[in-house]
């Protein structure tokens, strides 16, 4: 069994800078009335709430663990929305939760300080004649149990939660789960369960695979998002699980790492997916799970900058209301019609398309196309070269990596799926980490880059020179240990191949290894006279996802060879369609 697989370290107590105002364990209700601030810089209370505190529910293994409750005044029966994570359920006053804001540039007046980290907020939501349920999970503060890190044991344990709250003389039997990271992911899990009353769901961008999204992304141990997960979460009294020495235990995808799969098939329930092009940890997997489920009604929101501002946003906020209103209080307000892809388009130079609708991601009007990589011109070409020609770089030398160039005669849009067919060589080495990146370059060749975020400040400029890729989109990357090139065929389709990881092949001296790599989805405008630069190299081109973090460090010796034309005709495969 994996659950036997899994690995733990004791847990410990929720520190000073992760503790809100409202953490202290005190079961009660009480009211709190219009007007009602939590703390100065917090957005009052529209209406009066009923605050129901450490409310005790027990989980199916007697395991017991506590939520709190928000709901509206009055004796009508409401929905209710659940925001499922290990985030304390009151840190939306921590100093945790306002620096985060500070990061990418919210006011903490845009919520009442009552949400869970990025969660739904009460103060919105009571006001439209919904209730909010924060739970503390399993393992978490004063939750009983010891906590796992995004697993199937999450959606076992919010189905219980869930027809715990259907059952509240207050609920109207209806629940939706909303929220951004690991509020997304857990929803995979729980609509995998199929619990009779969780009526919609809505994943704000997070991974769907642990293995390929967190951990060993493209076969390579990259834990160091993962170790701030670890150590900056799960806070509890008792274990919580470690995925650091399960990466160890466990190079090879497994059933340990089955279990952080959800089964995609069983997800049923009405979904209004968001997802990005730029957010290094999540694209990959929220595209994933809106290709893979099997919720016949499901719609996809592509915006064009990070999810914590996209989020708030006011406007989103309505448009998800209008999908809950519709799933959760049956209301015929034309839901139903909106259309079932809504995708942005990036300009990285002012110009963004977003909400372009289509019927379909990738749009029927993206056709995929080959451009082949040229070794003696260093360009992008759309036949493979009769001629066979190589490029070599050394992986400790500078450069340590290998550009192709195209550029574009009339405005060119590329919206769906790149890929990256390749054949390759080491010199010197029996393995090769490689990093793969589509950029944009505008006419006179200079690299184009935009800031996700509203925070365009001094220190966020220095912080994105290298790094923190949450807040500045820099172009689609991938990445590919070689020895992990096994395909599943199951899981690969002509434009997203999918890696197998279940073995291990070694290079062999001399021997040209034919490769896929996916890189991430991508909507990338360009106009004529602009050019695409796709890079091959042996070291992380954007470097982490968030500040602070522990850089992966690629197990890289000798050269690298990439071959190109003849009969070793490498290629990457672009989404194209007219601009």
């Amino acid at each position: 069994m994996s659950t036997e697989q899994k690995i733990f370290t004791p847990s410990s107590s929720l520190p000073a800078g992760r503790t809100g105002l409202l953490t202290n364990f005190a079961p009660g209700t009480r009211t709190l009335e219009a007007g009602f601030q939590v703390a100065p810089p917090f957005r009052p209370l529209p209406v009066d709430m009923i605050f129901e505190k450490d409310v005790a529910v027990e989980l199916r293994d007697g395991v017991t663990i506590y939520v709190d409750v928000f709901r509206p005044v009055g004796a009508e029966k409401v929905p209710v929305i659940l925001g499922w994570s290990p985030y304390g359920k009151a840190q939306g006053t921590s100093l945790s939760v306002m620096g985060v804001f500070g990061l990418v540039g919210l006011s903490n007046s845009t919520v009442s300080g009552l949400e869970k980290f990025e969660g739904p907020d009460p103060a919105y939501w009571c006001a439209r004649g919904y209730a909010v349920c924060n739970p503390d999970i399993r393992g978490v503060v004063d939750s009983e149990g010891d906590s796992v890190l995004w697993d199937r044991q999450d959606g076992r344990d919010a189905y219980d939660l869930i027809e715990w709250l259907a059952e509240q003389d207050w609920c109207s039997g209806k629940v939706g789960m909303t929220g951004t990271s690991y509020l997304a992911v857990s929803q995979w899990f729980t609509a995998a369960e199929q619990p009779p009353h969780l009526a919609a769901i809505n994943p704000w961008e997070g991974v769907s695979d642990v293995y390929r999204d967190l951990v060993l992304r493209g076969g390579m141990p990259d834990t160091g998002f993962a170790r701030q997960l670890q150590e900056g979460s799960f806070f509890g009294k008792n274990l919580k699980e470690d995925i650091l020495a399960e990466v160890e235990a466990h190079p090879l995808f497994d059933e340990l790492w089955t279990e952080k799969v959800p089964e995609f098939d069983e997800i049923t329930v009405p979904a209004y997916i968001v997802a990005s092009y730029s957010n290094t940890l999540h694209t990959a997997g929220t595209f994933r799970a809106w290709r893979r489920i099997a919720s016949e009604a499901k719609w996809l929101r592509i915006h064009n900058g990070q999810e914590w501002p996209d989020y708030y946003d006011q406007g989103n906020v309505e448009d998800l209301r209008r999908f809950f209103d519709h799933y959760l209080k049956g209301i015929d307000n034309g839901w139903e019609t909106t259309p079932r892809v809504r995708y942005s388009v990036l300009d990285l130079a002012g110009g963004d398309k977003v909400n372009v609708s289509a019927d379909e991601f990738p749009p029927a009007e993206a056709i995929s196309t080959k451009l082949y990589l040229d070794g003696r011109t260093r360009r992008l070409v759309p036949d493979a070269p009769a001629e066979a020609a190589v490029v070599t770089y050394d992986v400790d030398k500078n450069p340590n990596a290998a550009s192709f160039l195209l550029r574009f005669d009339s405005a060119t849009e590329l919206v769906g799926y790149p890929k990256a067919h390749l054949f390759v060589e080491a010199r010197g080495a029996d393995d090769m980490d490689l990093f793969v990146l589509i950029q944009k370059l505008d006419a006179y060749g200079t690299p184009l880059q935009q800031f996700t975020v509203p925070n365009q400040s001094a220190m966020a400029h220095d912080l994105t020179d290298h790094g923190a890729t949450i807040l500045k989109y820099k172009g689609s990357d991938g990445r590919l240990r070689v020895s992990a090139r096994h395909l599943d065929k199951n899981l690969t389709t002509d434009d997203v191949p999918a890696h197998s990881f279940d073995r291990v092949e070694k290079l062999t001296p001399g021997e040209i290894a034919e490769i896929e790599i996916d890189l991430l989805p991508l909507g990338l405008a360009f106009a004529a006279g602009e050019q695409l630069r796709f890079i091959v190299s042996a070291r992380n081109l954007l470097g982490t996802l968030m500040p602070g973090i522990e850089e992966y460090v690629p197990a890289n010796e000798g050269t690298h060879i990439i071959h190109t034309g003849a009969d070793h005709a490498s290629y990457l495969q672009v989404p194209m369609q007219n601009g």
